[in-house]
C-alpha cells in the first residue's frame, strides 16, 4: 500500500473516530442535561423557596423562620407521627411477605407458578383509583370484610375502619402492603435464582432443615437486595400520598394525614403557602438520609 492511501485511511480512521467520541459525549450530553433540568434545578430552586413567605411572586426573604417553625407546628408533628407509624409497621411486614412469596414460588415442584407470581404482583399495577374504591367498599361498616369477620365471630360489632382513627391507620397500611408486596417480591425471586442450587444441596447433605437454610443461606445471600428494597421502601413510604388521600382524606381528624399530603394542603387545600411547603418537603429528604445511613450501617456485610 502506498504512502498516500495509507495517509488517506489513516485520515479516515481519525475522523470516524472523532465522530464516534462526539456521538458519545452526545449520548452523555443530553441526558446529563434533562436530569439537571427535570431534577437538581428544581430541588435548588425549591430550597431557595423555602428560604422564603408569601404568596404567587410576592415572596419575602425570610431566612430559616420556615424551618423553626416546622418545630411548633403540631399538624407537621401529627403527619410526621403518622408516615412513622407507616413506616415502622408496615416495611418489615411488606418485607416478610416478600420473602415468603418469593421462596414459596421458587419451588421447583410447585405447578402453575407464573399464575401465582402474577397474581401476587398484579395489585403494583393495578390502577389506584380502581383499587381504592374497591377498598372503600371492602372496609366499608357494612362491607364484606366485617361481614366475613362477624360471620366468623372474630368481632361483635362492625369496624368502622373508615372513621376510628386505629383502624383508619390500620387500613391504610393493609392497602400499601397489598399493593407493594408483590413489587418487592419480583426483586428477591430474580436474587434467588441467582442462587447456585448446588448450595441448598450441599446443606441438606450437612442435615441443615428448610428453615436452617432460609435464616444461614437465603437470607444472607439476599442481603444486598433487601437492603436494596428496604431503602427504597423508605423512600416510598416518606413520601407517601395515594393511600391516604383516596381512602381516608387524610381523616379522621388528621389520623392518617402523612408528610406528603400536608405538603400538598398547604400548597392547594390551605392559603397557598410555598415557601413553608417547600420547607416541609426538605424534611423528607432529611428522613430519607437518616434512615439511609441507618439502614446501610444495619445491613451491610459483615467481614
Amino acid at each position: 500500500m502506498s504512502d498516500k492511501k495509507k495517509k488517506v485511511k489513516k485520515k479516515k480512521m481519525g475522523k470516524l473516530q472523532r465522530n464516534r467520541v462526539w456521538m458519545s459525549w452526545t449520548f452523555v450530553l443530553i441526558p446529563t442535561l434533562f436530569i439537571i433540568t427535570f431534577y437538581f434545578y428544581p430541588m435548588i430552586q425549591a430550597f431557595w423557596i423555602s428560604l422564603h413567605t408569601g404568596t404567587g411572586v410576592n415572596l419575602d426573604f425570610t431566612g430559616l423562620d420556615n424551618y423553626r417553625r416546622l418545630f411548633n407546628d403540631q399538624a407537621f408533628i401529627t403527619a410526621v407521627k403518622n408516615t412513622f407509624i407507616f413506616f415502622i409497621f408496615q416495611i418489615p411486614l411488606m418485607i416478610i411477605l416478600a420473602l415468603f412469596f418469593s421462596v414459596l414460588l421458587n419451588q421447583k415442584t410447585l405447578h402453575f407458578k407464573g399464575v401465582f407470581r402474577t397474581l401476587v404482583f398484579l395489585p403494583a399495577i393495578t390502577s389506584l383509583v380502581a383499587y381504592s374504591l374497591i377498598f372503600r367498599y371492602l372496609f366499608s361498616n357494612d362491607g364484606v370484610v366485617n361481614q366475613i369477620l362477624m360471620f366468623f365471630n372474630f368481632i361483635d360489632d362492625p369496624i368502622f375502619w373508615l372513621g376510628d382513627p386505629f383502624w383508619a391507620k390500620v387500613l391504610i397500611i393493609i392497602a400499601i402492603t397489598w399493593r407493594w408486596t408483590g413489587y418487592n417480591m419480583i426483586f428477591y425471586l430474580s436474587a434467588l435464582q441467582n442462587i447456585d442450587p448446588g448450595i441448598y444441596e450441599a446443606a441438606r447433605i450437612d442435615g441443615a432443615s428448610a428453615v436452617q437454610q432460609f435464616f444461614k443461606i437465603t437470607i444472607p445471600m439476599l442481603r444486598p437486595v433487601i437492603l436494596f428494597t428496604s431503602i427504597t421502601s423508605t423512600i416510598g413510604t416518606l413520601q407517601l400520598f395515594d393511600e391516604p388521600m383516596n381512602l381516608t382524606g387524610g381523616g379522621p381528624g388528621n389520623a392518617t394525614t402523612t408528610i406528603s399530603q400536608y405538603i400538598y394542603n398547604l400548597s392547594f387545600e390551605y392559603t397557598p403557602n410555598f415557601g413553608y411547603a417547600s420547607a416541609v418537603s426538605y424534611s423528607i429528604v432529611v428522613f430519607v438520609l437518616i434512615l439511609s445511613a441507618i439502614q446501610f450501617r444495619v445491613g451491610r456485610e459483615r467481614k
